[in-house]
């Protein structure tokens, strides 16, 4: 098992999910194959405009060909395990690039840099997810159903890898988790909800809106931006009670069942549709909108 960097870019000509699979050629099987069991760094080239560069982790599971296509395989990734950073994290940083593994003997950036997949070394991979993770407390990913609250000191303990074992082993509560989502959801949509359009900000700054699953933790949906949106309370009430749901195209549907139809759609936006993030990657997934359509909606 071994730490590895898989290149990501919202133009792929690949069939990528990054909390779900990420497709490759033959000729860098051995090098996913290397890092099954084990954790990597999704990173964003920096030719893509707005890049996030290093902006998620995830844990592969396994590796198959693609029945879809010839020649091509998908590493898998482990449900549960893919989290986004709270802060993206730049390939240069103000002493070179943060993945030094990329250097050369003469310390310039080699060749290497440029492979959509290769292994990172735990100190680059410790050191990109200190600054990924780096507001508050340690944020890491859940991988264990059944580690104790007790043997977690999220709040003291700091972001450090065991590098004299073979492997990486995290944790993380749920509480964690929720706030990373939140974070990131929120930043997406400029804290506003995306029904209504309102952004109320309480007193002490604090957006008065909130992170919403679209397909649930419950219902196995990952904790990635595409699966969230963000919501006021009433709105938030409605969309898990399936009173709203949303179209693909985020036109925003209405149940027959509500008892208040016109009190319903007096607080949407006037568009009728929710309103979109800046990024498209952040945009929500059709999906996880047709899960919520068939799971959630009242039709």
């Amino acid at each position: 098992m071994g730490l590895g960097v898989f290149i990501h870019r919202l133009d792929s000509i690949y069939d990528d999910s990054p909390a779900e699979r990420y497709q490759f050629p033959s000729q860098y099987l051995r090098r996913v194959q290397a890092c099954i069991g084990d954790w990597i760094i999704y990173y964003e080239p920096s030719k893509v405009a707005e890049t996030r560069g290093y902006f998620a982790i995830a844990r592969v599971q396994q590796v198959v060909p693609d029945p879809g296509a010839p020649g091509m395989y998908l590493a898998l990734i482990e449900p549960g395990s893919y989290l986004d950073f709270a802060n993206p994290v730049p390939f240069n940083s103000a002493t070179g690039p943060v993945e030094r593994g990329v250097l050369n003997e003469q310390g310039r950036i080699s060749g290497r840099a440029q492979a959509a997949v290769r292994p990172i070394s735990p100190d680059d991979f410790n050191r990109i997810s200190q600054l990924g993770f780096a507001e508050g407390a340690p944020l890491l990913p859940r991988v264990d159903s059944d580690v104790r609250l007790s043997q977690l000191n999220e709040e003291q303990a700091p972001f450090i890898f065991e590098q004299q074992r073979d492997r990486v082993s995290l944790t993380v509560s749920r509480v964690l988790r929720d706030r990373v989502f939140r974070r990131i959801v929120l930043r997406a949509y400029d804290e506003r909800c995306a029904i209504t359009g309102l952004k109320l900000i309480n007193g002490m700054g604090r957006a008065e809106v909130a992170a919403a699953h679209i397909r649930p933790v419950e219902a196995s949906g990952p904790d990635i931006v595409s699966n969230g949106i963000a919501l006021s309370g009433t709105a938030h009430w409605m969309f898990d009670r399936g009173l709203i749901s949303l179209a693909d195209d985020l036109e925003i549907l209405i149940s027959r069942q509500t008892n208040d139809l016109e009190g319903v759609r007096s607080v949407i936006n006037k568009t009728g549709r929710a309103l979109e993030p800046r990024r498209p990657s952040d945009r929500p997934h059709p999906h996880f909108l047709k899960w919520h359509r068939e799971h959630c909606f009242k039709q």
